[in-house]
């Protein structure tokens, strides 16, 4: 069977889609923000958004005086249209084009963000990378939040399965070197009047 090529995938969603018509857009991403200012953290911490293409959660973390970020994802266009975008902004954040599943952090993070990326891990190789990357790219007690698609959301997202969580099963996944901080099931409305159920959770890394 052909593998999948999860890059040729994303890089062509980002080439033929504008951002106002992807189901993910945010023009604030609410629950994000909440999540990551309850953590804690200071405004010179390290964060890490995982997937995050040409989202605004950097803009919003800039507009909150953060001033350490990192922004992955697998599709350089995405990236691309995010700094286009910050303009002048885009130099105070640090860009990475690169595949969640197999990333090799460059340096320790305070915080670890993903949301609507890590449901699109299906493969069980790919989930337990995943895990153990994200428990290794962070510092001691650092923070990882995690937003998915729940049990009652999507089965499918832009063109391709995803895996749906429940808090118990997405807790799961983190089981092994972290403690869950909290969870919560939110709604978010699709650009096309459409609503999507997402689980979120919070863990904090145990100490070694």
């Amino acid at each position: 069977m052909e593998s999948f090529d999860r890059k040729k995938h994303w890089e062509n969603i980002y080439t033929t889609k504008e951002l106002e018509n992807c189901s993910w857009f945010q023009p604030t991403p609410v629950t994000s923000l909440e999540f990551i200012e309850q953590s804690g953290i200071s405004k010179s911490s390290k964060i890490i958004d995982i997937g995050g293409g040409d989202s605004f959660l950097s803009d919003s973390l800039l507009e909150k005086g953060f001033t350490d970020i990192t922004v992955l994802d697998i599709s350089e266009v995405a990236l691309e249209r995010a700094k286009q975008r910050l303009g002048e902004k885009a130099k105070k954040i640090k860009w990475i084009v690169g595949d969640a599943a197999k990333f090799s952090p460059p340096e320790k993070y305070d915080l670890w963000h993903d949301r609507a990326a890590f449901h699109f891990l299906t493969d069980h190789s790919d989930l337990r990378s995943y895990a153990e990357t994200a428990k290794n790219s962070l510092k001691e007690n650092g923070i990882l939040v995690i937003g998915t698609f729940s049990e009652t959301g999507p089965k499918k997202c832009s063109g391709i399965d995803i895996k749906q969580y429940s808090q118990e099963a997405l807790t799961k996944v983190f089981e092994n070197g972290f403690n869950r901080l909290k969870c919560l099931n939110v709604d978010h409305p699709t650009p096309f009047k459409t609503t999507q159920n997402f689980t979120f959770c919070s863990f904090q890394k145990l100490e070694n």
